[in-house]
């Protein structure tokens, strides 16, 4: 029986799909961790497959490929190096499991598989997997481990089980997605499952970006005395080892590195930045094309995009009309040059005379009104498009969170592109985050350092400029109130009452609630986006589009 258990934190950033690419990074992992010493090294959750693989994993073939991948991992661990503790599909008696395969000297030592299926919010286990068993602990080398796989640590049935049967330390891989405020959570969800089992624990939770998902790593383990004992760095790969060692009272994690905590607007422009890094890298785009209007949104976005990929992969158009200002085409310049990307103009009007006299036969003498505005909107995102299919780059669009939940949006237009950073981002947190990149460059960056937005962006009344003098604040409640009502609207699910009763006049929670509702078709067909808050409206607000209830 050993004394000592040195267990090697994988926390890696797989591809969804990319078995094989997949299996490289976990070798890379396991040969890391033997030159740490470790016994064993814990992957996240679906490692070989990539977290979440959706209704790619009821292919038989890519079953098939997962286990050949498990197999492969077996023949390796007759090498004497680090068992394996792998997560993937696995099917066996007719049903499909998310598992944990125990690896060691060339021989599966046990398989455990995940019981509790989520099936809300971005999740949706029950669609594709079958939930396993109650389990009890993997015996490893002598020392009872229990894997509980991310949902089932969130709930105590699992942990209660395992430690009922003997259970001596807990490892428990993870695929939990990003949302701010969230790593504290886990921690004390962690903390609730020491102290029901007097059992040492370790989150390991994955890190990158997947379509809309971001994963930030953060994986952490915690002692038996309930103290935090290691933390392993936020939005970045790293693998590291640590060691338990048997006492008169059990199991202890002895201490290991503690990665420090990102504030709140670091976490998000970082879960920005790897959101569109991996999108862009893992979709095989070169580059991104960005439409800079002078305005705080475009710059944000291309502030991050050029942190992300580099500024020489980032190119923004100016694309002025009759009514763009020389204020925007000043500051949209300056920011292009702070940022340090190629910048360029296109002029949109003879697009929009060509249209007016296209239309005319139809529309005669009709005064013009938001259909001209729109008819704007579009050739911009059409000048786009083409510059994207012409030279590579995938379009990314701008819009923020209060634009998309309440329509603030031409379709096909300002909507037209591959991605959305700012998707799940309120106006009011644009303009945070913009001042916070001002004074700080985040880590990892590939950006300049400096002021990178002008800050007569950040003082101008925000305006789409598709008529004489407009300014949002025409159309809609200025930016506070509307973030709040959205906020209670979205996140908090409160009804007009409710609202009301916090202090916001009836008529404006009335017709934001409108806007929000009619507004559900343009987001059925808006780009994906980075998931930032704890409601994501594209996935996790799930509305029909006809729909006649009126709260």
């Amino acid at each position: 029986m050993v004394d000592r258990l040195r267990v090697a934190l994988a926390q890696l950033n797989p591809k969804v799909g990319d078995i094989a690419g997949n299996l490289a990074k976990v070798r890379a992992a396991r040969a890391e961790a033997a030159k740490q010493g470790a016994d064993l090294v814990l992957y996240s959750e679906l490692v070989l497959a990539g977290y979440f693989p959706e209704d790619l994993v009821l292919k038989p073939a890519f079953q098939k490929q997962c286990m050949e991948a498990v197999e492969a991992l077996r023949v390796d661990t007759l090498d004497g190096g680090p068992a394996v503790f792998v997560t993937t599909p696995w099917h066996e008696d007719g049903k499909l499991y998310n598992a944990i395969i125990a690896l060691d000297k060339g021989e599966i030592i046990g398989k455990r598989f995940k019981v509790d299926l989520p099936n809300y919010g971005v999740f949706d286990d029950k669609r594709v997997f079958s939930p396993g068993p109650m389990p009890g602990p993997l015996v490893f080398r002598g020392v009872r481990i229990g894997v509980p796989i991310c949902e089932d640590m969130w709930t105590p049935d699992v942990v209660e089980c395992i430690t009922e049967t003997g259970g001596e330390i807990l490892l428990v891989p993870n695929g939990s997605p990003y949302e701010v405020g969230k790593t504290d959570l886990r921690v004390q969800l962690g903390i609730k499952r020491v102290i029901e089992s007097g059992l040492p624990l370790v989150y390991l939770n994955q890190v990158g970006g997947q379509d809309e998902v971001i994963y930030d790593g953060a994986s952490f383990a915690i002692g038996a005395d309930r103290q935090l004992k290691c933390k392993l760095p936020t939005f970045r790969e790293q693998v590291t080892t640590i060691e338990f060692r048997r006492g008169a009272e059990g199991w202890e994690c002895q201490p290991g590195p503690i990665a420090p905590e990102l504030d709140e607007h670091e976490s998000i422009y970082q879960a920005m930045m790897l959101g569109l890094r991996d999108y862009v890298n893992k979709t095989g785009f070169p580059s991104v094309v960005i439409g800079l209007s002078g305005g705080v949104d475009s710059a944000l976005t291309a502030a991050v995009a050029s942190d992300a990929l580099g500024p020489e992969r980032v190119h923004t158009l100016m694309m002025p009309s009759p009514y763009t200002s020389a204020e925007s085409l000043e500051d949209a310049k300056a920011c292009a040059e702070a940022i340090g990307v190629r910048y360029d103009i296109v002029g949109i009007e003879p697009a929009m005379e060509a249209f007016r006299k296209m239309l005319l036969p139809l529309f005669g003498n009709a005064r013009e009104d938001v259909t001209e505005e729109n008819i704007q909107s579009r050739a911009r995102g059409v000048t786009l498009m083409a510059v994207s299919n012409k030279l590579g780059g995938m379009v990314v669009t701008t819009g923020n969170k209060s634009e998309m939940a309440v329509g603030y949006a031409t379709l096909y237009g300002d909507m037209c592109g591959g991605y959305n950073v700012l998707k799940d981002v309120y106006k009011t947190t644009v303009f945070e985050l913009c001042s916070w990149r001002n004074r700080h460059r985040p880590e990892g960056a590939l950006g300049r350092d400096g002021r990178v937005i002008p800050e007569r962006i950040l003082t101008k009344p925000p305006s789409a400029e598709l008529r004489p003098d407009q300014k949002d604040s025409d159309s809609l409640p200025p930016y506070p109130v509307l973030d709040a009502i959205l906020r209670g609207l979205i996140e908090r699910d409160l009804g007009a009452d409710e609202l009301v009763a916090e202090g916001y006049d009836r008529d404006t929670v009335n017709r934001v609630w409108r806007l929000l509702e009619t507004a559900e078709y343009k987001r059925r067909q808006a780009p994906p986006g980075v998931k930032i808050t704890s409601r994501l409206i594209s996935r996790e607000r799930r509305y029909p589009i006809v729909n006649g209830f009126r709260g």
